[in-house]
């Protein structure tokens, strides 16, 4: 007879909470526009472990590849569209995301610019996890029509490091002098996460925190003002 040996499940914290369910992943190759079951359970899976793959519909679009991109972050996996061996056996015995702020408050929000995540804790626990795209770092000077004139605005397109707190926001599609925001919650002067219909692997923004729009929709929700961000690292292009 075989013995089935218990995972451990991942903390918040990074620790153990004691032994879980074995859990058996399918371990069939899946690329993006996958359907069935195999993918169903992808998706339940990952929800489960704090990500955001959209409903479980057994389709595999860019809302559950987003998800799995943060899924392979997280576990030292290239971020690819592919779900192979790899992937497979780290949802079997996922790593918990490496905590930024060892003495944060219980519910704050860190966000990693080296792997590109943010992650949201809610009284010490990860509850939602996601990719995200942050500044490009690459300094712009865009000429837009703003508040009745055209003007001209120049940046750094940095997402600066450091320690802040959530402050105001709006819901829907809001507009500014740099495009369009959706849903955005201000952390750092005019530096917002918010849904974008484009999150790159790499970075990408003017500064602000892109975020799938799944995420987007549900974050206002989960995140209220006041709350601490803590923003660390540094992206390294290849």
């Amino acid at each position: 007879m075989t013995n089935v040996v218990p995972t451990v499940t991942p903390t918040a914290a990074g620790g153990q909470s004691g032994p879980a369910a074995a859990v058996t992943a399918p371990r069939k190759t899946l690329k993006l526009g996958a359907k069935g079951k195999t993918v169903t359970w992808l998706q339940k899976r990952l929800t489960e472990l704090g990500y955001r793959p959209g409903k479980a519909d057994g389709q595999y679009g860019g809302t559950t590849l987003t998800a799995v991109w943060a899924f392979q972050k997280v576990n030292g996996i290239r971020p690819t569209s592919t779900v192979a061996k790899r992937t497979w056996e780290a949802l079997e015995s996922p790593k918990a995301p490496k905590v930024l702020v060892k003495n944060g408050k219980p519910t704050r929000a860190e966000v990693d610019l080296t792997k590109q995540i943010m992650v949201l804790y809610v009284g010490g626990e990860a509850e939602l996890i996601t990719h995200v795209s942050s500044g490009s770092g690459i300094p712009y000077c865009e000429t837009t029509a703003w508040q009745g004139k055209e003007q001209r605005f120049c940046g750094s397109a940095r997402t600066p490091t450091g320690d802040y707190k959530t402050t105001w926001r709006k819901s829907g599609w809001h507009k500014s002098y740099l495009g369009e925001l959706y849903n955005p919650i201000f952390f750092n002067g005019g530096i917002a996460f918010h849904g974008a219909l484009s999150v790159p692997l790499a970075p990408a923004s003017h500064g602000c925190v892109r975020m799938p729009m799944n995420v987007a929709e549900v974050l206002p929700g989960m995140l209220g003002r006041g709350v601490p961000v803590h923003v660390r690292g540094a992206f390294k292009r290849p």
